[in-house]
């Protein structure tokens, strides 16, 4: 029977971690350990414990649980990107996976070009006792960071376009052979002179995709002018920019192919502010299948960049043995893009 408390009026008390000791003939330190998914411990005494802590309906301290790993039951979330979208997603994915645990989620973003980035990160680290990272790209690709995660006892998982680190510290998409494909998928339709919106100078994504592209191009026998590479910073805005570029041309490209849906989207805007028709006169294919590419006219063709999923995995890598007891092994290390076929390309003009 559930004590009382007389300082509540005579309300049942709320039960204690040395109720559930008491009652399953264990120590308070056995609880704590199948509380924390220890893998200390037999089956037969984790199973006990953990029926007695649903009879009573104790609820561990979270407080209490932090101190006991030394750390708080607190996600990082560390970027320093200029795509909004791809960072709302990353905490979409985040978010999910702490779904139901004791886990949140903070975010801290940072300036990857400043000199200070390292010792400011270590700051936030041992500061917040974080339990772990995720760090996205283009910061996860440096190996200082992740060796600083590493030095103040930090997990810490590495987002990229490529493999970074081993499989417990990295969760990876195929950039480079999904853009391949989305090249020759234009080529596939007759387009030759395909122009290149590239991402911004320093992103691993960026590089990842220009060498698709160029694979492509290399297999059907096309050479890339350098006159069809245009750069932007994955905004809107820099995609009309570098699209105007590239439409100055003469003769000017049948098709472009933008390293984001953002970019991808200026350049729908440029062409219709120029009266050129998409697709019917320019072919245009983005990348990462955000919400625009399925919002604006005509639909975006563009390679479905697994961000969500990515994130999902990347924190069940961090905090998966602590909820599920499972290790950062069995959840996948890379994650396939995919083309997505709409209404933005068909063949060049006659």
């Amino acid at each position: 029977m559930r004590k009382t408390d007389e300082a509540s009026g005579g309300r049942a008390a709320k039960p204690t971690i040395n109720d559930v000791a008491r009652i399953a003939g264990v120590s308070k330190k056995t609880v704590s350990r199948v509380i924390n998914r220890s893998p200390l411990l037999n089956e037969e005494t984790r199973q006990r414990v953990e029926k007695v802590i649903r009879e009573l309906g104790y609820v561990p301290n979270p407080q209490a649980r932090a101190l006991a790993l030394r750390r708080n039951f607190l996600v990082g979330l560390i970027h320093d990107n200029p795509n909004a979208q791809m960072v709302l997603n990353v905490q979409q994915g985040i978010l999910e996976a702490l779904q139901g645990t004791d886990f949140e989620m903070v975010v801290r973003p940072v300036d990857r070009t400043s000199s200070m980035m390292l010792d400011d990160v270590r700051h936030f680290l041992e500061r917040q006792r974080l339990f772990g990272v995720v760090l996205l790209p283009p910061i996860s690709e440096n190996d200082a960071l992740a060796r600083l995660c590493d030095e103040v006892g930090c997990r810490y998982v590495r987002m990229g376009s490529a493999e970074l680190d081993d499989a417990a510290h990295m969760v990876a998409s195929n950039d480079r052979e999904a853009v391949r494909e989305a090249t020759e998928h234009l080529i596939q339709h007759g387009h030759k002179l395909i122009g290149l919106i590239e991402g911004p100078d320093g992103f691993r994504s960026a590089r990842e995709r220009r060498l698709g592209f160029e694979d492509a191009l290399k297999s059907a026998g096309l050479t890339l002018a350098r006159s069809l590479i245009a750069r932007g910073n994955y905004t809107f805005e820099t995609g009309v920019t570098a699209a105007n570029r590239l439409l100055d041309l003469s003769p000017r490209p049948t098709a472009i192919f933008a390293s984001n849906d953002e970019m991808a989207a200026g350049v729908v805007f440029a062409a219709r502010e120029r009266g050129i028709s998409v697709p019917e006169d320019l072919s245009v294919i983005g990348f990462d299948d955000t919400p625009i590419a399925a919002h604006i006219w005509p639909p975006l063709t563009t390679v479905r960049w697994p961000i969500v999923s990515m994130a999902r995995a990347a924190a069940r890598k961090l905090v998966g043995d602590v909820v599920e007891g499972k290790g950062p092994a069995e959840e996948p290390s890379e994650l396939p893009s995919t083309l997505v076929r709409r209404g933005s390309v068909a063949a060049p003009p006659a």
